[in-house]
C-alpha cells in the first residue's frame, strides 16, 4: 500500500502539476496587472473592515479562518521538509509561489464570493463547487471536485497536523500520542459540534495570537544571531539558481520542493480558501478577494521565512539526495520536520526550544483541523443542497476525530504522503477551473477599481457586468 501511494503521489505531483502551479500564478499576476504589488495598501485597509452579519463573518474572521487553513503543519514541518529534500534554495522558490499565488488566491477567492449562496439555514456557502456549476455549467466536475474535498480535508490532510502536533509533544514533553490524540479529539468535537459561527470566533482569537508569537521568537532568534543573517540570506539565493557548491545538482529539487510545499502551506490554487472566503459579509466580492490574496503573504512570506530563518541561520538542518547522500548532516538521525525547528530555537534559547515550538505545532496545526472541517462541510453542504442528508455531516463530524487518532499514531511519511495527495488532487481540479472561470473574477477587479477612484464604496452589480448566475448579488440589489 504505501508503494502504490508513493507512486500514486508521483503522478499527480509531477513536473506538469509544478508548471500548472507556477503558470497560472504568472498568468494571473499579468492580468491583474500585479495586483498583488499595486494594491497591498488597499488589502491591509480592507481587512481591518467590515462586519459580520446572521449570515455572514466578518472580512478579518474571513481572513482568520482560511489563515487557520494556511497557516498549519507546512509552516514547521513543511519548510522543513522542503530545506531537507531541496536545500535552502527551496524557500527562495516558496516566496516566489507565495507571490505568484497571491494573484491566485485572489482570483478564486472573488470567484466563490460571485457565487455564493445562502445555505438552509440563511449562512453563507461558497467555494470551488459551487462556481465550477454556476459559471462553467458542470455539474459532474463540481461534485468531483466536492468528493475530492471531503475526501482530502476530511480523512487525508487532518491525519498530517495531528501527527505533527503529537510528533512536537513526545519530542518536548515525551507525551503519548495516543493522549496528545485524545486531548486534540475532545477540543476538536466540541468546536466543530459548534457549527461555523463558534469556527469564526475560535479562529479570530487563536490564528492572530499564535502568528504574532511565532514571529516574535523567529525575530528574537534572528537578533541573537545576527552574524549569520547575510551569509543565510546569501545561501539561500545562490541555492535558488544551483550556485552553490554542493547543492548545484539540486536546482530542480529546489524547485520542486520549494513549490510543493509553497502550494501546500499557503494553499493558493489550492481551493480551500474559497470556503471561507464565500463566508465573509462585504458589498463587492474584489474586497475579500484582496483579502484572501494578502493572507498568502502573511502565511508564506512572514510565518514560513520565520522557521526558514530559524532553521537556515542556526544551521539546524539536513539535506539528502532522492539517492539518500547527506550532503548536510547537523542533526544525525533527526527525521525532516518539526525536529528541525525545535533544534534551532534550542541552540540559541536552551531549555525552550522543543517546548515552544511544540506549543505552536499544537496552535498552528489544530486551527488547520478545525478549518478542515468546515471546507469539508461546506462541500457537504453543496451535494445536500437538493435533498437534505443531515445524516452526512455526522458521518463527517466522526471520519475526521477518527482521521486525528490515526494520523497522530501513523508515520510522519505516510500522513505527509497523503495528505500530498489530497492537496494534489484539489490543485488540480481547481486550477483548471479557474483557468476557464477566471473572466467574471478580472471584470470584478476592475469595477472594483473603477468604483474605488469615483471615491465610492464599491457595490456589486452582476448585470452591469454581464456575469450570469450571480444568483446570490441578483436577488441582494
Amino acid at each position: 500500500m504505501e508503494a502504490f501511494l508513493d507512486w500514486l503521489n508521483g503522478v499527480i505531483w509531477s513536473k506538469a502539476l509544478i508548471a500548472l502551479c507556477l503558470g497560472a500564478g504568472l498568468w494571473f499576476s499579468i492580468r491583474t496587472r500585479f495586483m498583488q504589488l499595486r494594491s497591498v495598501r488597499e488589502m491591509v485597509r480592507l481587512l481591518l473592515s467590515g462586519k459580520s452579519s446572521e449570515a455572514g463573518v466578518s472580512s478579518f474572521q474571513a481572513l482568520a479562518m482560511s489563515l487557520s487553513g494556511r497557516v498549519g503543519i507546512g509552516n514547521i514541518a513543511g519548510v522543513a521538509t522542503a530545506i531537507a529534500f531541496g536545500g535552502p534554495g527551496a524557500v527562495f522558490w516558496m516566496w516566489v509561489m507565495a507571490f505568484l499565488g497571491a494573484s491566485t488566491a485572489y482570483v478564486e477567492s472573488t470567484l466563490a464570493q460571485i457565487y455564493k449562496e445562502r445555505d438552509d439555514e440563511g449562512r453563507y456557502r461558497g467555494g470551488p463547487a459551487y462556481y465550477i456549476e454556476k459559471a462553467m455549467g458542470q455539474k459532474w466536475y463540481a461534485w468531483l471536485f466536492a468528493i475530492a474535498t471531503i475526501m482530502a480535508t476530511g480523512f487525508f490532510l487532518p491525519g498530517v497536523q495531528a501527527n505533527g502536533i503529537a510528533s512536537g509533544m513526545a519530542n518536548a514533553w515525551n507525551i503519548p500520542v495516543t493522549v496528545t490524540a485524545t486531548g486534540v479529539v475532545l477540543a476538536l468535537g466540541f468546536i466543530i459540534f459548534g457549527g461555523v459561527k463558534r469556527i469564526a470566533r475560535f479562529a479570530e482569537l487563536v490564528v492572530p495570537f499564535m502568528a504574532l508569537a511565532y514571529m516574535l521568537v523567529a525575530f528574537v532568534i534572528m537578533v541573537l544571531n545576527a552574524e549569520q543573517v547575510p551569509q543565510m540570506v546569501s545561501l539561500i539565493f545562490r541555492s535558488a539558481f544551483g550556485m552553490e557548491a554542493g547543492f548545484g545538482a539540486m536546482l530542480g529539487l529546489a524547485v520542486e520542493w520549494g513549490v510543493k510545499r509553497g502550494i501546500y502551506s499557503n494553499e493558493a490554487g489550492q481551493g480551500t480558501g474559497p470556503h471561507a472566503a464565500a463566508a465573509a459579509e462585504v458589498s463587492h466580492p474584489a474586497k475579500q478577494g484582496y483579502v484572501q490574496a494578502f493572507s498568502v503573504y502573511v502565511d508564506t512570506l512572514l510565518v514560513c521565512s520565520a522557521t526558514a530563518f530559524m532553521i537556515i541561520s542556526t544551521g539546524m538542518y539536513n539535506v539528502a539526495t532522492p539517492e539518500g547522500v547527506m550532503l548536510v548532516e547537523a542533526l544525525p538521525g533527526v527525521e525532516a520536520g518539526p525536529g528541525f525547528a525545535q533544534a534551532a530555537v534550542e541552540s540559541v534559547l536552551p531549555g525552550y526550544g522543543a517546548g515552544f515550538v511544540a506549543l505552536a505545532l499544537l496552535f498552528f496545526a489544530f486551527t488547520t483541523i478545525v478549518a478542515y472541517y468546515y471546507m469539508a462541510e461546506t462541500n457537504i453542504a453543496y451535494i445536500n443542497r437538493k435533498v437534505h442528508r443531515p445524516w452526512m455531516t455526522l458521518v463527517l463530524r466522526v471520519a475526521i476525530l477518527l482521521a486525528v487518532i490515526l494520523g497522530a499514531v501513523r508515520s510522519a511519511g505516510a500522513a505527509w504522503t497523503l495528505g500530498d495527495i489530497g492537496v494534489g488532487l484539489m490543485a488540480w481540479l481547481n486550477i483548471v477551473a479557474i483557468l476557464v472561470l477566471q473572466k467574471p473574477a478580472l471584470l470584478a477587479l476592475r469595477d472594483y477599481e473603477r468604483q474605488k477612484a469615483q471615491g465610492v464604496d464599491p457595490v456589486f452589480d452582476p448585470e452591469a457586468l454581464g456575469i450570469r448566475n450571480a444568483d446570490f448579488w441578483r436577488r441582494a440589489r
